[in-house]
């Protein structure tokens, strides 16, 4: 029998697993169109509800603290002995304390302090811890020895007794503030930035950078920290919430920013009073939500990088 007369092939019979696999790689193909036109983990970032809600909150309140002066005319250190603990109303919003200051713009004034502290010296922390660790974790020896010896005994105290010691050392100001908040936090970060160096340093890509003879810092800065970024700003953004958090509780013990400065934890100070607690409410429930929104934000915007920078999470 020649080639020509043989039968036609059957065609092959399609099942039920063949078309849901169909459905599969139809997904697939179109999840990667999509990551054509952006980047995957900010469409992960975008899909996740939660971190763009702690977006758009984070984003008002900052936007409103930069431009204060845009949203109210008054003057957040101007003593009014006339307008003395009034409630909120059309013309203070959120009423006045007990020297006739308005709380409306004390609270957005507040968050430029109280945002520079939390977010610059989580950055400063950051530089810090992130410029040893990578370094020391890369190449070894003993100069990594002396740095984890060094950054336990800073983790070794509770980070709030050790920051209570160092103000009543260094004395209250805002550059003591963020330099104390920098010491006490840069531990987490190079432990962090160091434990990628040492599960990076062994990749093939790194091997082949050393025989080429490039030096460590080279190999260590420019090629090595970029894989390790994704954690490293998860971090930033938690350690924002956590310093923020300990501003508003040291200005609220008197031992944070000084108390002409207006700041969160400044405004909070005046609640120590249990009669303002009880009567005065206005004093202390706006500014304490606009923290706890705020902290909720940063935490909130952190989960969304974590879970999108994350490759275990990637779908």
């Amino acid at each position: 029998m020649s080639l020509n007369t043989l039968p036609p092939a059957r065609p092959l019979r399609r099942t039920a697993r063949d078309a849901k696999f169909d459905q599969i790689r139809d997904r697939e193909e179109a999840g990667t169109a999509r990551s054509r036109g952006g980047s995957r983990a900010v469409n992960k970032f975008l899909n996740n509800r939660l971190a763009v809600i702690g977006l758009t909150i984070f984003t008002v309140i900052v936007l409103a603290s930069i431009f204060a002066p845009l949203l109210t005319s008054w003057d957040p250190n101007k003593i009014n002995l006339r307008a003395m603990l009034q409630p909120p109303s059309l013309e203070h919003w959120f009423g006045t304390d007990r020297t006739g200051r308005d709380l409306f713009s004390r609270v957005l004034y507040g968050g430029r302090i109280s945002i520079l502290v939390g977010l610059g010296s989580a950055i400063l922390a950051a530089i810090v811890g992130v410029f040893i660790g990578v370094f020391t974790g890369y190449v070894g020896g003993w100069l990594d020895a002396l740095a984890m010896r060094v950054s336990e005994i800073f983790m070794s105290f509770p980070q709030i007794i050790l920051v209570l010691l160092l103000v009543s050392i260094l004395g209250q100001s805002l550059f003591n503030l963020m330099l104390i908040f920098t010491l006490t936090g840069w531990g987490g970060l190079y432990r962090m930035s160091r434990a990628r160096m040492l599960s990076l340093r062994e990749e093939e890509y790194v091997l082949a950078l050393r025989s080429f003879g490039l030096s460590r810092a080279l190999i260590a800065y420019k090629h090595m920290l970029p894989n390790a970024l994704g954690p490293i700003v998860v971090n930033i953004t938690l350690s924002t919430a956590a310093f923020i958090l300990q501003e508003a509780g040291l200005s609220f013990l008197g031992l944070g920013v000084p108390l002409s400065i207006p700041t969160w934890g400044n405004i909070l100070n005046v609640a120590q009073d249990l009669r303002v607690l009880q009567n005065n409410w206005w004093i202390w429930l706006p500014v304490g939500t606009v923290i706890s929104l705020f902290v909720l934000s940063v935490n909130f915007i952190g989960d969304g990088l974590r879970d999108a920078t994350d490759p275990s999470q990637q779908g």
